[in-house]
C-alpha cells in the first residue's frame, strides 16, 4: 500500500500546463511568494516559448524612470478586467539606445494598451537578452521592437 493519492483536479491542471508548454504559448505565471511582502517589488513571471521562465519586476507604465532602464528585458503589459495579462510589446533596450528612443516606445506601447511595464534584468550580456527577447517574441515579429 502506498501513501499517494489521486487528486483529479490536480492532474487536470498539470495536463492544462503542460499542453500550454508543448503548444509553446508564451504566458504570465503569477508568483504568489511575494503578495505577503508589503514593501518588496511586485514579481512575477513569464513562460517563453521555450519553456523558460523569466521573473520580473511590475512597475505602473507611467513611472517616470523606466526611460532610464538599459541592460534588461522589458515587457509591456495589458491587464483586462480579470486580471489576466496581455503582452503589447518586448524590447531589450542597451547602453547605446537613444534615451529618446525609449522614451518613443514606452509611449507607443501606452497608447496600445499597456499599463504595466515588466522588467527582466537577470540576462547578464546583450546575447542572453536577445535570447530572451526572442523568446518572449514569439511568432509575431512586431511584437518585438529594440528600444
Amino acid at each position: 500500500m502506498t501513501n499517494t493519492r489521486f487528486l483529479p483536479g490536480l492532474s487536470a491542471l498539470r495536463g492544462e500546463r503542460h499542453a500550454a508548454l508543448a503548444a509553446g504559448l508564451i504566458r504570465e505565471e503569477r508568483l504568489r511568494s511575494t503578495a505577503a511582502l508589503r514593501h518588496a517589488l511586485p514579481l512575477t513571471s513569464w513562460r517563453g516559448r521555450s519553456g523558460r521562465r523569466y521573473v520580473v519586476g511590475v512597475h505602473p507604465s507611467a513611472e517616470p524612470d523606466l526611460a532610464d532602464v538599459t541592460d534588461a528585458v522589458v515587457i509591456a503589459v495589458e491587464r483586462d478586467g480579470d486580471g489576466l495579462a496581455r503582452m503589447v510589446g518586448v524590447a531589450a533596450p542597451g547602453r547605446r539606445s537613444a534615451r529618446v528612443s525609449r522614451l518613443g516606445w514606452i509611449d507607443a506601447v501606452r497608447r496600445s494598451g499597456a499599463t504595466e511595464l515588466h522588467v527582466h534584468r537577470l540576462a547578464d550580456s546583450e546575447a542572453e537578452r536577445h535570447a530572451v527577447l526572442a523568446d518572449l517574441a514569439g511568432s509575431d515579429p512586431a511584437a518585438s521592437r529594440p528600444a
